[in-house]
């Protein structure tokens, strides 16, 4: 699938994966496409990425799904992919025989990449989250018309590199604000604009229990986002403590 619109591009793809132990092929697979589609157009760069895999949990160790997600990916993106890595989310699709699903924008010049100061950049995750680290910035900031946007990666309740609040889903999501709150900050900071939860154009919570939507709703609708910009979708997040995952648009002041 690709589509096309001014300076902007959507490539997207779907790949079944056979069994487990072939995630890392499969993403190979799907990255290797996406790239040759993408370097020789006219949108070459890989602004922001959403990855959508089965049984993204699933696997123990070192052959946990996402773990061999991410050993795929690195072995197929090339050096501009990795200076730096476009922002992006991985969520796990709501069967195990899901197909993986690859969706990219793409742009005709390079975005600002965002990373969050309470974070440990992905990319230089230690060993303990596997064998290679994840591929992707927190965020990313580009220009659509006389608009400036901030896109959200998917940010999540984690503070360095280690998970925080584990069985607290509320918990988690004030801290997964709070981390909004610093990457926009550093969006303010990098691009002269003014990004604030009151500018958010989308937000799009990922929730791996369905039955917490109330809940977080009734938490969200105190946090200056517009309650009609927040949709909601049950879908397991890529650490498995983690019961939260939030992901979102901001437009500048």
């Amino acid at each position: 699938m690709r589509r096309t619109s001014g300076e902007f591009a959507a490539l997207g793809l779907s790949l079944p994966v056979p069994q487990l132990g072939r995630v890392a092929d499969a993403t190979a697979e799907a990255y290797g496409t996406l790239l040759a589609a993408a370097r020789p157009s006219t949108h070459p760069y890989l602004i922001r990425i959403w990855n959508f895999v089965g049984a993204i949990n699933a696997g123990e160790g070192d052959a946990e799904c996402y773990r061999q997600f991410c050993v795929g990916r690195a072995q197929a993106v090339d050096a501009m992919f990795l200076t730096p890595p476009p922002a992006a989310t991985a969520i796990g699709a709501s069967h195990a025989t899901a197909p993986l699903s690859v969706v990219a924008l793409c742009s005709s010049t390079p975005a600002i990449a965002l990373e969050n100061p309470r974070q440990t950049p992905a990319w230089q995750y230690p060993r303990e989250h596997g064998p290679v680290s994840p591929g992707f910035s927190r965020g990313a900031v580009m220009s659509e018309g006389s608009s400036v946007l901030l896109l959200a990666s998917g940010t999540a309740s984690i503070v360095g590199h280690v998970s925080q609040h584990a069985g607290d889903v509320l918990a988690q999501l004030d801290e997964s604000l709070r981390n909004l709150d610093v990457l926009l900050e550093e969006g303010n900071q990098k691009s002269g604009g003014v990004f604030l939860r009151a500018g958010c154009q989308s937000l799009r919570v990922y929730l791996r229990d369905a039955a917490a939507v109330s809940a977080v709703a009734e938490r969200l609708s105190h946090s200056g986002i517009d309650p009609s910009r927040v949709a909601f979708l049950q879908g397991d997040v890529c650490r498995r403590e983690l019961a939260i995952e939030i992901e979102g648009v901001f437009a500048a002041n």
